[in-house]
């Protein structure tokens, strides 16, 4: 059965390059439109998801789909209508000294395949990327959201058959580890595959999958508040990045704070009670909060509250000597995903940037905006840590490659 769907996706690949671009714009808008006028439908698929997973889970409010996440769905979708597609884009032009005209041009994949955990939103984000860049895709979503995913891949097909569109560009395997394994092993039938989801599932797929792969590899992510950090701007930035959304991969892990600043932590950390957010700290930074945040709230930090994706509220507190010594923390620990400077020093920030080994590094921002929209992406099919093609947020020019073309008049080769 599996092996069945995924000549379908090869086959639909082959047809795809050939749809005029007004064509995906008007079938992007319009499934964008039946997001919003099958709202109802959609929510009801995922409270069934929902009522089977406990609250306190971390993946329930990855799981967890709203009217409002819906509305922002829909207008991520028509963002992406809207941008340049990128294949067929001519990235070279050269004519060799015998005449050869060399093109190299942009060109999709072919077929893409997806496996991730309880997140429905990956399974629209990835088809408007795929479909817009004419790759099709083979979603493989967690059991966990599988009523949602049957929901969405049905009121995409339905729009694709109204647009005359292949409505096996885009196919939903079934839930369980079967599937997985067929996934990884589909040389010939997938082009690339591309897990997202925690580190237990990245190190699976790397390490099982016989066909090419691009890691988006878990959030470890750090903010240093350095020795010339703004107190506001820092208050600020790291209230932003731990709470605004504690599920996601670009959520604050581990505040790093000089130790002569110290004294400006319990303002740094105060508003996160709010939220009741759990901070395991070290014996300087314990004893500059012991009295000014929640007792329930502090604990002693240990040697596993660094190097961790909490996904919760909860975060980490590590107190340095030195703006070298936040550094090497840094990068002891990272997964090269996300990590911040709070400093009014134009050197240090550079130093830190250029020292710090992640797809994105940033001074006085929020590491919450690692995230394709808000690159002004449209959306994005994952946040890759790796150095090979693709690095940070993957979106439409991520997901081509490119093909040589050679145009002559009958040269020959002596």
């Amino acid at each position: 059965m599996i092996e069945n769907t995924l000549q379908l996706l090869k086959d639909a690949s082959y047809s795809l390059p050939l749809l005029e671009e007004s064509q995906v714009t008007d079938a992007l808008l319009s499934v964008a439109d039946a997001i919003e006028s099958n709202t109802d439908m959609l929510l009801k698929a995922n409270a069934d998801d929902l009522s089977r997973m406990d609250p306190a889970s971390p993946l329930y409010d990855r799981l967890m789909l709203t009217p409002e996440r819906l509305a922002g769905i829909a207008s991520d979708m028509r963002s992406v209508a809207k941008l340049p597609n990128p294949v067929g884009k001519v990235i070279s032009e050269t004519v060799r000294p015998n005449g050869m005209k060399l093109t190299r041009v942009r060109v999709p994949f072919g077929v893409i395949g997806v496996i991730y955990e309880a997140r429905p939103n990956v399974s629209f984000d990835v088809f408007s990327l795929c479909l817009k860049t004419r790759n099709a895709c083979a979603l493989k979503g967690g059991s966990d959201a599988y009523s949602s995913n049957c929901a969405i891949v049905e009121l995409i097909h339905s729009v694709l058959e109204q647009k005359g569109i292949n409505p096996h560009a885009v196919e939903l395997l079934p839930a369980g580890h079967e599937a997985a394994q067929e996934l990884m092993r589909a040389v010939g039938m997938v082009d690339l595959l591309i897990p997202r989801g925690s580190a237990r599932l990245i190190k699976s797929v790397r390490e099982q999958a016989q066909i090419p792969v691009i890691e988006t590899g878990a959030g470890v992510c750090h903010t240093y508040f350095d020795s010339e950090g703004d107190l506001k701007k820092g208050a600020d930035i790291i209230f932003n990045a731990k709470t605004r959304r504690v599920s996601v991969c670009n959520a604050l892990d581990s505040l790093i704070i000089h130790k002569d600043r110290l004294a400006d932590l319990p303002e740094l950390c105060i508003r996160m009670a709010q939220k009741n957010v759990a901070i395991e700290a070290d014996e300087r930074a314990f004893a500059a909060l012991d009295g000014k945040y929640p007792a329930n709230l502090l604990e002693h930090a240990t040697d596993e509250s660094f190097g961790k994706e909490f996904l919760a509220y909860r975060m980490s507190i590590k107190t340095v000597d030195s703006f070298d010594e936040a550094v090497l923390h840094v990068r002891r620990y990272t997964s090269h995903h996300s990590e911040c400077i709070i400093t009014e020093n134009a050197d240090k920030a550079r130093l830190f940037q250029q020292y710090t080994d992640a797809a994105c590094v940033y001074v006085n921002v929020s590491t919450a905006f690692t995230d394709g929209g808000q690159f002004g992406l449209g959306a994005e099919i994952g946040i890759s840590t790796q150095k090979m093609h693709a690095r940070g947020p993957m979106a439409l020019e991520e997901i081509t490659t490119y093909k040589w073309l050679i145009n002559g008049d009958g040269q020959t080769r002596q």
